[in-house]
Parts: C-alpha cells; sequence; structure tokens
C-alpha cells in the first residue's frame, strides 16, 4: 500500500510538473513576442547607435546562430554545470540525492534533474552530440517554447517510467542522464520526418531512414527491459521516446495549439484594460 501510494504521489508530481511546463512555456512565447515587438519600436528611436567591442562581437555571434542552437547552449551549459558538479566530493551526496534516478525516493524534483545529470564524459558527450543534431529540427518545426516542454516533459516523463520498470521488476540501482528527453526529441523527429536519413554516430558511413532507426532502437530498448539489461536505462528511454511520438500525432494539436486560453488569461493579468 506504501508502494502505491508513493507512486501515486510521483505521478501527481509528473502532472503538476508538465501543466506547469506547458503554461511556462506558453507565458515566454507570449512575453519573447511582446519584447521582440517593443525591441523593433526601440531601435527605430535609437536608430545609428551601435555597440562596439566585445559586447557587439557577442551579439553579432548571438545573432547568426541558429533558433535550435540557442537552445541547445543553454541546455548544454547546465549539463556541463551539473557535471563537474559530479567531480566535486563536497557536493555528492546532493548530487546522489537529487541528481539521479533512485526508484525509492518520494521526492519529485529528482524527476527533472537527473535529465541534466551526467557522471560519465562520454555519456555527456554523446548526449549532447545527438542533441545538437535534432534540436536544430525539433526547434524549427516548433519553435523554442514548444521544443523546451517537448523536452522537458518527455525527461520528467521517462523518470516515470524508469521508476515504474525497477519497482515491478525489483531494481534499485539509481541511474541518470538526459537520454530519456533527448529521446523524447528522437521520437518526434523520427516520427515527423520518417523518410528523413539518419547515420549513427559511430558508425556515420551508414545511412538508414529515421523510420528504421526508431523501430531499431525502441526494439533494443524493449528488449533491454524484457531481459532486464542494466547497462542503460531501456525504460526511461521507452518513455521518451513514446511521449515524442505522442506529442507528434497528438499533443501538439491537440494541446499546445489550443493554449490560446492561458495566452489571454496572462495578457489581461500582464496588461490590465485601462477604465474609460
Amino acid at each position: 500500500m506504501e508502494t502505491i501510494y508513493l507512486y501515486y504521489h510521483i505521478f501527481l508530481c509528473l502532472i503538476q510538473f508538465s501543466a506547469t511546463t506547458f503554461i511556462a512555456t506558453a507565458i515566454w512565447e507570449y512575453e519573447r513576442v511582446r519584447d521582440k515587438t517593443y525591441r523593433i519600436i526601440r531601435s527605430y528611436k535609437q536608430w545609428g547607435i551601435h555597440r562596439t567591442g566585445w559586447r557587439h562581437t557577442m551579439e553579432n555571434w548571438w545573432k547568426n546562430l541558429s533558433e535550435g542552437e540557442r537552445i541547445f547552449i543553454p541546455i548544454c551549459f547546465l549539463n556541463v554545470l551539473v557535471f563537474l558538479s559530479w567531480h566535486i566530493p563536497a557536493f555528492r551526496l546532493t548530487m546522489y540525492r537529487y541528481f539521479s534516478c533512485t526508484p525509492t525516493t518520494s521526492r519529485c524534483w529528482p524527476m527533472l534533474f537527473v535529465t541534466f545529470s551526467h557522471c560519465s564524459l562520454l555519456h555527456l558527450i554523446v548526449n549532447m552530440y545527438v542533441l545538437y543534431g535534432f534540436s536544430k529540427i525539433a526547434v524549427a518545426q516548433l519553435g523554442r517554447e514548444q521544443f523546451l516542454a517537448l523536452y522537458l516533459i518527455s525527461g520528467v516523463v521517462s523518470s516515470f517510467s524508469s521508476y515504474l520498470y525497477k519497482a515491478v521488476v525489483g531494481i534499485r540501482d539509481p541511474s541518470l542522464g538526459a537520454s530519456g528527453a533527448i529521446m523524447g526529441v528522437f521520437g518526434f523527429v523520427c516520427t515527423q520526418f520518417p523518410n528523413a536519413y539518419l547515420s549513427i554516430i559511430f558508425l556515420p558511413m551508414f545511412k538508414f531512414t529515421a523510420n528504421t532507426v526508431m523501430k531499431a532502437v525502441m526494439g533494443l530498448d524493449t528488449l533491454g527491459c524484457l531481459m532486464r539489461w542494466q547497462r542503460f536505462d531501456h525504460a526511461a528511454h521507452l518513455g521518451g521516446a513514446l511521449f515524442g511520438i505522442f506529442w507528434q500525432m497528438w499533443g501538439s494539436a491537440n494541446i499546445w495549439q489550443k493554449r490560446e486560453p492561458v495566452l489571454v488569461f496572462w495578457h489581461q493579468i500582464r496588461e490590465p484594460p485601462r477604465s474609460n
């Protein structure tokens, strides 16, 4: 009974976090568009004023990045920061408590924090390499805000999937990594572009269709769950990929595209109607 209550509590955290992420990213989109509009207005008033030096160089560098690169860089920075924190002895207990996915915990925050957590440098490099490639395609289709919602919710869903799987099969070992969140992006892109050609990171000379790669990866993860392989968190991979597929087939059209009530509500709070 206690175990059922524990996972019911974690499931409620998943729902609350998903709803909060959806609302927060919708508000972020509103604020970005609003800020962009005001910057255009200010640019006309400040015509002829140009920054120089390192600020000018950094602004030009940032402006020349693609939308996907602009969202990838902060995510990568957080992953690197957490990776470095794992190797500071004074932080080790905190990292195990909040930045690893342990099936016996009742804490909710690790479900999110684990998507930015890597102990191994190779694990970090591979995940960031894959995310960099897929984020450019996904952001071009979704926009920065919807992409971030997909990424974060996929990460939390993958953590919850890992919790459930480990509870069922009796595994107590913790796991960590951005793979589940990345698999959400992977699932979305492969479902959106099933005939696009992809190459494997360690075998770039071979190319396969996205649909074939997705079936192979999900088949391998399913086999890993059935065989109880523990080298990778196969349940987390499956949970993230399935959410990415769900988002492409239903979620984007029926959740994100119907965010107007959130935007209207926020607009009324942000700029209440003026009295006559």
